[in-house]
């Protein structure tokens, strides 16, 4: 009560509360931090574990904006030779050769693709992925959700359609973390309950990374297997996938395994005794390209791996037009591109709509 009439004095005396974000806002726009290490602030308060805590931590210390930098003085070197040789044709300046050019050029996009496939584990560090946990009553999902989450986070019963909304659980695997969410068993039903059930269950579909469709391995009904993969499929983000889990092998006998296929990826096991809940766990990991070992990390957002990809293709354009003898105009736009696609990364070129859209997240007090 103290503080709170002290503070109310405070305001009334003409100061007022500071924004979200507002006071990292300032160091950002005084050259005291750049944009990559004021997201870092943001990202060590809100780690969920310790791999993501180091990692911001990492990307803090500048580990992220060292590489980003490094890369740009590659680009912006090239680009003083080719734009010089363009400005100053009657000059008497030493024009890089195309061979050494292309070499630069290549260098560069090895470092981009080792800073791209850092930047993918630092996102997934950050927000994980969504999976969805689908199929009909009775299967075991609600086991198989409460198996990965290691506490009995659903109701788990032998009637059908106990599960009538939507749970999530929030777990981690070797430090990568999952938004794991358990739908309703799909079915025609007349319960108007259970129909929303279902109807919600695909929303959750719409918005997954990767789908683990259950069947009971004891009554595989392979027409209504196939119609439940076409139904699912259906509502499938590009990008994501469907993992067929062959449930209750310990009713009939089957060994634990993973069988690969060009289209689909089938996992035997048993929730109930724990067989193959392993192989599981370790065809997430792969599924989402993740390295539980990797060293170095930092974590990386959304538009951070946007705006390398931005880069990657403007530099393999930049190639291709040299190979193919293009102008050097072309050559020096598409690596000007690229700068600032890079650019906008650590916030050097970047527009005032992205900056309050960044800083806007942020805590109060920050």
């Amino acid at each position: 009560m103290v503080l709170d009439l002290v503070l109310r004095q405070v305001l009334n005396c003409g100061a007022r509360p500071a924004r979200p974000g507002e006071f990292l806002e300032r160091a950002f726009l005084n050259d005291k931090i750049d944009l990559t290490q004021a997201e870092a602030i943001a990202d060590l308060i809100s780690a969920s574990s310790e791999k993501a805590a180091r990692s911001a931590i990492n990307s803090l210390q500048g580990l992220f904006s060292k590489k980003i930098h490094e890369l740009l003085e590659g680009i912006i070197f090239i680009r003083t030779f080719i734009e010089a040789s363009i400005d100053f044709a009657d000059e008497e300046i030493d024009p890089m050769d195309k061979k050494s050019l292309e070499n630069q050029l290549n260098t560069v996009l090895d470092k981009l693709n080792e800073i791209k496939e850092s930047a993918k584990q630092g996102t997934l560090l950050k927000e994980g992925m969504n999976l969805v946990i689908a199929g009909k009553p009775n299967v075991g999902k609600s086991s198989l959700l409460n198996c990965l989450s290691g506490r009995e986070s659903a109701i788990v019963t032998d009637i059908a359609g106990t599960t009538r909304d939507v749970l999530k659980e929030y777990i981690h695997i070797d430090g990568m973390p999952l938004h794991i969410i358990d739908t309703a068993g799909l079915r025609d039903t007349d319960d108007v309950i259970e129909k929303e059930g279902v109807k919600r269950a695909f929303k959750e579909v719409e918005k997954a990374d990767e789908v683990l469709l259950v069947v009971d391995q004891s009554k595989t009904d392979e027409n209504d297997c196939d119609l439940l993969l076409q139904g699912i499929k259906e509502k499938l983000p590009i990008g994501a996938a469907i993992t067929l889990i062959e449930n209750k092998i310990d009713l009939t006998g089957q060994t634990p395994r993973i069988e690969e296929k060009e289209t689909l990826t089938k996992i035997y096991l048993s929730v109930k005794t724990g067989q193959g809940i392993e192989l599981l766990k370790r065809h997430l990991e792969k599924r989402m390209g993740f390295n539980a070992k990797a060293e170095g990390l930092f974590i990386a957002r959304r538009r951070h791996l946007e705006a390398i990809s931005k880069a990657k293709e403007a530099i393999e354009f930049s190639l291709s037009s040299l190979k193919q003898n293009q102008s050097e105009e072309l050559v020096a736009e598409h690596l000007r591109y690229a700068q600032n696609a890079l650019s906008e990364i650590t916030g050097e070129f970047t527009s005032d709509d992205l900056l309050c859209e960044i800083f806007r997240t942020f805590c109060l007090g920050k």
